[in-house]
This record gives structure tokens, sequence and C-alpha cells, in this order.
């Protein structure tokens, strides 16, 4: 199975971006990830995974959701399958914009287990968090869904506490945390703190340069993580 790497960087447009536009950006942090040698993964409307694909060489294109299901009946559901042979190496889900029920969620990571993508599973707080973590993330989220798009970042104590109960129930998960993040600095600061990775939409969609911004969170984070382990 692929397992993913820390410290990684997710890029996520949303539905924001599509088309040539999302290219756009997709090349950008392409040519990030192969200058710094951060773990990038960037996320695109599912019409896009192929483009995107195509045409980048060092990101991991990343499904936003998908649903449980196998070859065969399904119309209007997202087939796993097709997701995977369009190029996605990774696959989001139970976002706020998108969540499931328990036994969606299971049913869904086991499905990309099957297809060896890498799971994203977002949760609401840190008990959430927990639960999915038991259910076999491969890198779990834990973001509080009012800070999201907000640009105020949690407490450093909750990046602490979550990285630490988390790594309680499973030692190889990796912690996300993204709720509010928009800047280097506040990528800088939730590595430093233990995260394995961090994430945003509007921070670097509203930057000046979506692209530069790309670059200087993924520099940030390559900083924090050669500060941690130089302090070993």
């Amino acid at each position: 199975m692929t397992k993913p790497k820390s410290p990684f960087l997710i890029v996520n447009p949303k539905s924001y971006l599509y088309g040539e536009k999302a290219l756009e950006l997709a090349k950008a942090a392409d040519q990030v990830a192969a200058d710094t040698g951060l773990s990038m993964y960037f996320t695109c409307p599912y019409a896009d995974i192929r483009l995107i694909k195509e045409n980048t060489e060092n990101i991991i294109v990343c499904a936003q959701s998908l649903d449980p299901l196998v070859p065969g009946r399904g119309m209007g559901a997202v087939l796993p399958e097709s997701l995977k042979e369009a190029g996605a190496g990774a696959v989001f889900l139970n976002h706020a914009e998108n969540q499931k029920t328990v036994a969606e969620l299971y049913a869904c990571i086991k499905r990309a287990q099957e297809l060896d993508m890498i799971t994203v599973v977002c949760a609401d707080s840190t008990v959430e968090a927990k639960a999915v973590t038991c259910l076999g993330a491969d890198i779990v989220l834990a973001e509080p869904t009012d800070l999201i798009g907000t640009g105020q970042v949690a407490e450093d104590s909750y990046t602490t506490e979550t990285v630490k109960a988390l790594h309680e129930v499973n030692p190889d998960v990796l912690v996300m945390i993204a709720s509010g993040v928009s800047t280097a600095h506040d990528c800088y600061n939730v590595v430093k703190l233990g995260a394995d990775g961090t994430g945003a939409t509007s921070g670097i969609l509203n930057a000046p340069s979506p692209a530069e911004r790309v670059r200087e969170m993924a520099e940030a984070i390559v900083k924090a993580q050669k500060e941690l382990e130089e302090e070993k």
C-alpha cells in the first residue's frame, strides 16, 4: 500500500477553479514540489483529474470525494475505479461541505484502500478525529468547521493536543491541521507544533499570486521540518 509522506501540503481549490485555471495552478504546484521535494497534493473536480494528472509529474492528484460502490449499478454516483484510472492517487472524504455517515465513511475508506488511494479524512473535533483514525484513515484533517475560510487559525494547544491524541490511537496516522491557515507563517507554525501537514483554499486563491503563495507555504513547511530534525 502507498503510504503518505510527512510533511506535506495540500493545495485545495475546491470548486473555485476548474479546467485551464485549475491546470495552471496545478502546474505551478508541480514545479514547487519538484524544487522543494515536499510531498504535495492538489485537489480538483472529478472532470479535471485526468487533465491535471497527464500534465504534471510531482504532485499527487486528489479527488474531492468518492462513493463506496463497485463497477456495475450506481448511476450518478462517483465510482472509485474511474477516479483511480483517471489518475487520482488520493481522495478527500467527509469534508464539511460533503459529509458522510460513519457507515458510509468506513465503506469509502475501504474502497479507497482496495485501490491503493491515500485517504484524507476530515473531522470536526478531536473526538471525531480519533474515531476517524480508528476507521483507518491515512491522513486525518482535524479542523473545527467554524474556522474554515476565516483566516483564524486554531490555538496552538489545539494542534499539540490533537496530534498527541491521534498518535495515541495510531502512531502511524498523519495529522493535518488546516482550519484558517492562510499564510506561510501559519504553515510553519502548525508543522513546528507537530502536525504532519497542512493546506489551504482561500489563503492560496486570495493571495496576490496564488502560485507564489504555494511556494511560500511549501518552503515554510520544509524549513519547519528541517528545524525539527536539527532539534532532535
